[in-house]
């Protein structure tokens, strides 16, 4: 099956036309890739900055990507944008906006496209770092929810749903991850600094609920509860600690979006730490 090199769409044999976006898909516009996916071009990109950190891409004409509203900072003239919902038909469309609603996104995509060598910036919305993945053909990995900024025309990002309750309820995580597929590049927005692990088969991270920033799809998801009663009561960690078993790629955060709020309003939510009342009273809360 053909793909548009434009924005990844199938295309018909016959077509002359891509039905998405309107690029013309004869000679070297459409594309052929191995169990159908569509080809991704090199990405030119730098992530500058720290805590505020800012991705720059710069694109060659023809060149298209998408981000998630609200996310971009600049683009120069030769850049144009559209927003638009993903899908063939009506159908499609509005089931891809509620699923984009669900993992906290918003309706719309917003398509940024070259018609000349430009550049467009994006960034987060709080103060935190950016992660780009550079994803092969059917290369998946899990994010938390609502950290997507933006990706290749060609990968797609979807929703994935934890399997197991236990994850669902207490790993912070709710029961709603993001699920983005190469191939193309795609970036990520989660809060403070970034720590790596790359964990063997069978190894095992237990991690503050709500830490997680993303995994590969190799790796094992759950919950335990956080050693004893008395450690879960009085460890100011809460009740419960994500767990993730190799093989695969774990990303983790240092500042959660909801440690942010209690800090920056300590007389509500009683600074960082929780007390005994207050972890068992967040026995059914997730962190974030």
């Amino acid at each position: 099956m053909p793909y548009c090199t434009s924005c990844g769409s199938e295309a018909l044999e016959t077509a002359r036309f891509c039905a998405r976006c309107g690029a013309p898909l004869g000679g070297a516009a459409v594309a052929q890739q191995p169990y159908g996916y569509p080809a991704a071009e090199p990405l030119d990109y730098t992530i500058q900055g720290d805590n505020l950190q800012v991705v720059r891409i710069r694109l060659r004409p023809g060149q298209e990507v998408y981000a998630e509203a609200g996310k971009m900072l600049y683009k120069t003239a030769s850049v144009q944008w559209e927003s638009r919902m993903s899908g063939q038909s009506i159908g499609e469309k509005i089931w891809g906006a509620l699923k984009r609603k669900l993992m906290g996104e918003s309706l719309f995509w917003t398509y940024f496209r070259a018609t000349a060598p430009g550049e467009v910036g994006f960034a987060g919305s709080y103060p935190g770092r950016i992660q780009a993945f550079e994803l092969k053909a059917g290369q998946s990995i899990l994010a938390q929810r609502d950290s997507f900024v933006c990706a290749q025309a060609t990968a797609r990002v979807d929703i994935a749903f934890v399997k197991r309750i236990g994850a669902g309820l207490f790993g912070g995580e709710g029961f709603i991850l993001e699920k983005i597929t190469g191939p193309g590049t795609a970036f990520i927005h989660a809060g403070g600094d970034f720590i790596e692990f790359q964990l063997a088969p069978g190894e095992v991270l237990q991690v503050d609920t709500g830490c997680i920033v993303a995994f590969d799809e190799s790796v094992h998801y759950d919950v335990q509860l956080a050693g004893g009663i008395k450690t879960a009561i009085f460890g100011g960690e809460g009740l419960f600690l994500a767990t993730l078993e190799g093989p695969g790629r774990v990303i983790i955060q240092s500042l959660t979006l909801e440690k942010l709020r209690r800090e920056l309003a300590p007389g509500q939510a009683g600074g960082d730490e929780r007390n005994p009342l207050e972890s068992l009273g967040g026995f059914f809360r997730s962190e974030d």
